[in-house]
């Protein structure tokens, strides 16, 4: 199986984390992918993903409840929590969501931690298809230091491949179309550690390419390794390139380097990842927290900015927010089609300037134009200008401004741009 025919362009979808932290519930799935399915599939929006925690009966927030017991199966597998996901009675698991989302013409994906469930290593709990116990292959010291859930694997273990593979069985199974990994991307693998995520990794993809059923491999946290990218082209779809990413400009202006630094890796099947859309209703569920819950922080040339160096650099698009919350703007963001043709169908973005108030980015389309984006990341209003030489052009192009979704002349020898502070100006230069 070849891992990147399932995601030949970049994977756009929602996914529960930025709203409802670990206590998403069946209900608030539902609901988020029938708004996808009314308002934005025609746009290429598909991934419905339901991320960490779903297997916990107690979690009620963004915060991790410390060594909870978790629903599992006699395997040793999380399974849903029926409190929360209550079509997942009598053993359904998440197939009665997963059918209700593919009915929709949507796709379903989860969050899973690597390793394998403390509580199951603890009862030495039985692994479908060995004869070795959860205890058996679990590396005791391989913990997450954010989450209790999970130890992790000792590859070399009889038994450890045994265990993913029962795990993708089971999701495929459950109709699963993408699979977040978590704990496992930000690791430098270092051949003498007793513990590498290189080779959890790689039993991952394949399970994945066992199980009969294709599925898009997303790896978190970031930052992921810049050394360990051609290992991670070759086994993941989508790997991050940052922390969690939220809503705040010192954290937007750090991903021009991380965008600049990881272009050359983008390629069919292969999607550094900028992480997730900060935009609209966002931190909701935070019982004690109330003070968290809110629209984005981000201004609205912010937010053009975080959508436009996104969609030049190719990066995934995961929105955060509880969609039925958004406002005309939010969902003006997630429809402009010239944008979204621009991560759809263009390639070789790169970095062209970077000034003390400037950075201008360049890419192609398959159609033969140019795309060219400035943006802005001063306090104060700019007027930047490129010109043709630096962007590798000879001729007379028509230009068009993509969030105006207007023509507004030609350029011959340069092209400039009025752009707000943090603001973002995109355009597509077509040869006339």
């Amino acid at each position: 199986m070849n891992k990147n025919t399932c995601a030949k362009t970049p994977p756009m979808g929602w996914n529960s984390w930025d709203c409802y932290g670990a206590s998403v519930n069946e209900e608030q799935i539902k609901g988020n992918a029938e708004y996808m399915a009314k308002y934005l599939k025609e746009f290429g929006w598909e991934y419905v993903v339901c991320d960490i925690q779903w297997y916990e009966p107690k979690a009620n927030s963004t915060e991790y409840n410390h060594f909870y017991p978790l629903a599992m199966d006699e395997y040793s597998r999380l399974i849903p929590a029926i409190n929360r996901f209550p079509s997942a009675a009598d053993g359904a698991g998440f197939a009665p969501i997963a059918t209700y989302i593919h009915n929709l013409g949507l796709k379903f994906g989860i969050h899973i931690m690597r390793g394998i469930p403390r509580q199951a290593v603890h009862a030495a709990t039985k692994i479908k298809g060995s004869t070795a116990t959860a205890r058996d292959i679990a590396q005791s010291f391989s913990v997450c230091s954010w989450n209790t859930d999970m130890y992790g694997i000792n590859y070399k273990a009889d038994g450890a491949q045994a265990y993913y593979n029962s795990l993708f069985e089971l999701y495929a199974k459950w109709g699963v179309d993408f699979v977040k990994v978590d704990d496992i991307c930000n690791t430098e693998f270092k051949p003498l550690d007793p513990y590498s995520a290189k080779e959890e990794i790689e039993m991952i993809r394949r399970a994945i390419d066992s199980c009969g059923r294709e599925m898009v491999l997303s790896l978190s946290p970031g930052p992921a390794v810049l050394e360990t990218a051609e290992h991670l082209s070759t086994y993941a779809n989508m790997w991050r390139i940052t922390g969690d990413f939220w809503d705040n400009w010192s954290q937007l202006y750090q991903m021009f380097d991380r965008c600049n630094e990881w272009s050359s890796y983008v390629k069919e099947g292969c999607w550094p990842d900028c992480d997730m859309l900060p935009i609209g209703h966002i931190g909701i569920n935070k019982p004690g927290y109330n003070g968290m819950e809110r629209m984005s922080n981000f201004t609205k040339d912010e937010q053009m900015t975080m959508l436009t160096l996104w969609c030049i650099f190719r990066s995934p698009l995961m929105v955060g927010a509880e969609l039925r919350d958004n406002d005309e703007w939010t969902r003006s963001l997630l429809t402009n089609k010239e944008l979204l043709r621009l991560l759809k169908h263009s390639f070789g973005a790169r970095q062209v300037l970077r000034t003390s108030d400037t950075v201008v980015w360049a890419s192609n389309d398959e159609d033969g134009s140019k795309y060219v984006a400035f943006f802005n990341t001063s306090f104060s209003q700019t007027n930047p200008e490129v010109t043709f030489t630096n962007l590798g052009l000879r001729g007379t192009y028509m230009v068009r401004d993509l969030w105006e979704h207007k023509e507004i002349g030609t350029v011959t020898t340069r092209i400039s741009a009025t752009v707000n502070i943090h603001g973002a100006r995109i355009f597509k230069l077509t040869a006339i």
